[in-house]
């Protein structure tokens, strides 16, 4: 299923070298203590308010989209698929309006291809997946839909270079690669590393003590106990990072390019950490195929023109030896969200209920 959504930019926005050290300090990670701006400033040289000012500021903007924990949705418990769609041109529109009521959606684009409409979605353990996919696809009206899991992580995690390096490329920091890893399984969890889950994939406030509001709405005594619950997520796998993630558009990455390479499992895992190592590639991962979808291993590349996407790409192909590739551009964002783990609307798992089922199939 494919749908991608995308507000335009004349040009790249341009930032001034102190606003660009902040935005590229924020998308690496926020330390978990109770004033996380504030070592940040320090490291930057900088005080506490020109941190918050500046992250306040730069949400005004559009560039900042959310300040909060990335968890690894598999360690979770959660099963989660890509997947690619096909509709008449004239339902378009109205199928994505469809498909952005499930809650377990969290990105939903429009994208150039005979597959229109691409999505994310992720469902709660016990929860089947392929159901709500098969439900999907009828409620929509959808010609044909094609699950599209990851079988195998080479990359994941963009992070847009503003400062020196703006312009010129937008990828993961080395916590982003997977070098060729299977999705591990889940990881056991309590209940108060659920409330602290709910507590941490909300967006963090631009004030001194981000953590007091979140803890106290979850039940902690303090913004410290909820750190420690924090720190146990991140020890255990279940927590990736804690960071600022910025709308790509606005901080003048305008071309978003998925680019599907036609490969064998062995050619994937070759390749894969090859076009991984690209600074221009922050997304690589294998799918699996069809009859009528070949293609295997999946590059999100990121630049300020269809030109600079181009370049990667030539860069990737010369250095994989792969040359059978389609390149497929988001025309519009329906929906790009953060996932919500532990969401009351798609049930309230128990932790004892964790699964690892990743379906691979058509739906029709």
């Amino acid at each position: 299923m494919s749908i991608e959504p995308a507000t335009h930019l004349s040009g790249p926005m341009r930032f001034d070298p102190r606003t660009a050290a902040i935005l590229d300090r924020l998308q690496e990670h926020l330390p978990l203590v109770p004033r996380p701006f504030r070592s940040v400033a320090e490291e930057l040289g900088l005080s506490e308010r020109d941190i918050l000012d500046c992250l306040a500021e730069q949400r005004r903007a559009g560039v900042v989209r959310q300040v909060s924990a990335i968890f690894d949705t598999r360690a979770l418990g959660y099963q989660s698929s890509l997947v690619a769609a096909r509709y008449p041109a004239d339902r378009l529109d109205a199928a994505a309006a469809v498909i952005n009521r499930h809650p377990g959606v969290s990105h939903n684009y429009r994208r150039d291809h005979e597959f229109n409409l691409w999505y994310t979605i992720a469902v709660p353990p016990a929860r089947p997946l392929e159901a709500d996919v098969e439900e999907l696809h009828r409620a929509s009206g959808a010609i044909s839909s094609r699950l599209l899991p990851t079988i195998r992580t080479y990359k994941i995690g963009v992070r847009f270079a503003l400062g020196k390096a703006h312009g010129t490329s937008a990828g993961a920091s080395p916590r982003g690669h997977g070098h060729g890893r299977k999705d591990a399984g889940p990881v056991p969890l309590t209940q108060t590393d659920i409330q602290a889950i709910r507590a941490l994939q909300d967006d963090l406030e631009a004030v001194e003590r981000p953590f007091d509001a979140p803890a106290r709405q979850r039940g902690f005594s303090s913004a410290e106990d909820l750190l420690v619950a924090g720190e146990a997520l991140r020890a255990s796998g279940a927590m990736r990072r804690l960071s600022a993630v910025l709308h790509h558009r606005q901080a003048g990455f305008n071309a978003n390019g998925m680019v599907v390479w036609r490969a064998t499992p062995e050619e994937c895992d070759v390749a894969g950490p090859v076009m991984a190592a690209n600074p221009g590639v922050s997304h690589c991962y294998q799918r699996p195929a069809y009859p009528d979808w070949p293609y295997t291993l999946f590059t999100m590349i990121h630049g300020q023109s269809r030109d600079e996407v181009q370049e990667t790409i030539e860069q990737l192909r010369e250095a994989s030896d792969l040359s059978d590739y389609r390149t497929i551009y988001s025309t519009h964002e329906y929906k790009k969200v953060r996932v919500r783990y532990f969401d009351e609307r798609l049930g309230d798992p128990s932790p004892e209920s964790h699964a690892s089922a990743a379906p691979e199939g058509e739906v029709r």
